[in-house]
């Protein structure tokens, strides 16, 4: 009898270890943010970028985000701003051409799920927070994400575009993925 609770036991915890593999669909999902200038919004968006994703609500611990974005592919709708956000004052990109944000771990808030992981932007790594949605959808499933950076954290608009009136210091975060399970 113990044996066989043992053999039950053994082959349960793979199963419950796993979680599931996602592919990315592109042309249904966004990577985008907000903030300000001179008191204005405005909104932008990354062309390019990439995102392992393994997720299981029920098993937060298997759960994990790889995302990495290719900064020159940021668009604003304002053709200043798009060509002054890739140079060395912002995202650097000749120097920096990628973000990247890893999880470290998924906590609970109530019924809100937090993904804790380490973003890394202008070589440096710094601790962010995204409250994760996750809706499944047949075999597939859709994942909002979203947070909020201080774009001076990481050095972004620093020196002469440092005043925080002119622009703001917080970025929102959103992104909203359409996955398909592997």
């Amino acid at each position: 009898m113990k044996r066989l609770a043992i053999l039950l036991l053994a082959l349960a915890l793979p199963c419950a270890a796993a979680a599931t593999d996602y592919t990315v669909q592109p042309t249904a999902s966004t990577l985008g943010f907000s903030g300000t200038f001179q008191g204005e919004s405005f909104d932008g968006r990354f062309g390019q970028w990439t995102a392992a994703i393994s997720y299981d609500a029920a098993n937060l611990a298997s759960s994990k985000f790889d995302v990495e974005v290719t900064l020159a592919s940021v668009k604003t709708g304002d053709s200043d701003r798009d060509g002054a956000l890739p140079e060395t004052d912002f995202f650097d990109t000749a120097k920096f051409p990628k973000a990247h944000f890893v999880t470290t771990g998924f906590r609970r808030t109530g019924t809100q799920v937090i993904a804790d992981g380490n973003l890394t932007l202008r070589g440096v790594t710094k601790p962010v927070s995204l409250a994760v949605t996750f809706k499944p959808q047949g075999s597939g499933a859709t994942l909002d994400v979203s947070g909020t950076v201080r774009r001076l954290d990481f050095g972004v608009g620093g020196g002469e575009y440092a005043d925080t009136s002119v622009i703001g210091a917080d970025v929102k975060i959103d992104a909203h993925l359409q996955l398909a399970a592997r």
